[in-house]
């Protein structure tokens, strides 16, 4: 079951550390850590993936900044309380790292594969300049009765396609993870800069039940 369950989410990432570890939480005395990556897109923008990586795979008190690290494992979501409401928080959970010299060439440094359902209606809609964009939130499913909700953009054709898909759909994407900053509003006077994370979507499939 449990090999069943990480089938429907992996992530491989090649990255930069760009800074210290910090502490996250804990779990039947395991410490786990934070720590971002910098991804080079094709484009040469830059990613910023936050990594949750377990003091048992990694000596969280190293300085690691600036060496590569090779990351296998889930896109994972959880609800953060804060200003009287859930916010959404996504970090790469690690389940195998390797320090590396660097990413390789022509192999990808950024993807991941979902298996899950659709949990929100579609939101179709077009930029300035005409580009069709779809956003979707798919629940994967963890075991224990977990689930993780992913926010994916779809574009162009695949945004068509997926502006269709109803809720509790089951769907199967591929893509990468991208960070997008942004400013939150917090009151008239004040703005906040954040960071969202979502998958870039490059293929997407519906599954006929």
């Amino acid at each position: 079951m449990a090999d069943k369950i990480f089938e429907n989410n992996q992530v491989s990432i090649v990255g930069e550390i760009v800074s210290d570890f910090r502490f996250s939480h804990e779990v039947y005395g395991e410490g786990f850590y934070v720590v971002d990556v910098s991804v080079n897109r094709l484009s040469n923008i830059m990613d910023y993936i936050p990594v949750m990586i377990s003091e048992r795979l990694i000596d969280v008190e190293g300085d690691y900044m600036g060496q590569y690290l090779a990351v296998s494992g889930q896109f994972r979501s959880f609800n953060r309380h804060e200003e009287k409401k859930n916010r959404l928080v996504l970090s790469v959970f690690a389940r195998e790292v390797e320090f590396v010299d660097g990413p390789e060439e022509n192999v990808k440094s950024n993807q991941i594969f979902l298996d899950g359902f659709i949990c929100k209606e579609p939101i179709y809609r077009k930029t300035p300049l005409g580009r069709e964009i779809a956003d979707l939130l798919i629940a994967v499913n963890r075991s224990y009765g977990k689930s993780d909700y992913i926010p994916c953009i779809c574009w162009g054709r695949n945004a068509r396609f997926a502006s269709n898909f109803d809720v509790g759909g089951h769907v199967q994407v591929w893509g990468r993870i991208q960070s997008r900053e942004y400013v939150k509003k917090l009151s008239e006077e004040e703005t906040e800069k954040r960071v969202a994370y979502e998958v870039s979507v490059s293929k997407v499939e519906f599954l006929e039940e």
